[in-house]
């Protein structure tokens, strides 16, 4: 399943192994999350801006902190392991990446007026991102998102 497709990035497996001070030299961010430790959404977000700020880029900072905690969050509550995050940037824009490691891919649906807050996670990123899409992965699912540095 794909959203819209935009030009930056490519569909890369993941594997980007920087950490740390290291990797925000080198524009990325690279964090494993434990099963079900939602304490872990507010340091992704905080290492995301750092990392936007750092080269330069804060103004799609309060996008990508969303669309990136909406993703932590969905495979942190419905999938039975961790995730992986991993956010690149590159002059074209940001791509973010969460890896978990459950096949069943999902789906965006319209939530019913009763449904609370649940299930608008993946509607925020279909509306806000400039491209997104899911693929399957040896070992679970991607979802990624995209957005044009200087676009949000």
């Amino acid at each position: 399943m794909t959203g819209r497709q935009g030009g930056a990035g490519s569909d890369t497996d993941g594997s980007l192994q920087g950490t740390g001070a290291r990797a925000a030299l080198q524009g990325q961010l690279r964090r494993r999350v434990g099963r079900s430790d939602l304490t872990a959404v507010p340091e992704v977000r905080r290492a995301l801006r750092e990392l936007l700020g750092h080269w330069g880029h804060s103004e799609p900072a309060h996008v990508a902190e969303l669309l990136t905690c909406e993703l932590v969050t969905n495979a942190l509550i419905h999938t039975d392991h961790g995730a992986v995050v991993t956010a690149t940037v590159a002059p074209a824009g940001l791509r973010v990446e969460v890896h978990d490691f459950m096949a069943a891919l999902p789906r965006p649906h319209v939530p019913s007026a009763d449904d609370g807050t649940h299930g608008r996670g993946l509607l925020l990123v279909q509306a806000l991102a400039d491209a997104w899409g899911v693929r399957a992965h040896e070992a679970g699912k991607v979802v990624w998102f995209e957005l044009r540095l200087g676009s949000a």
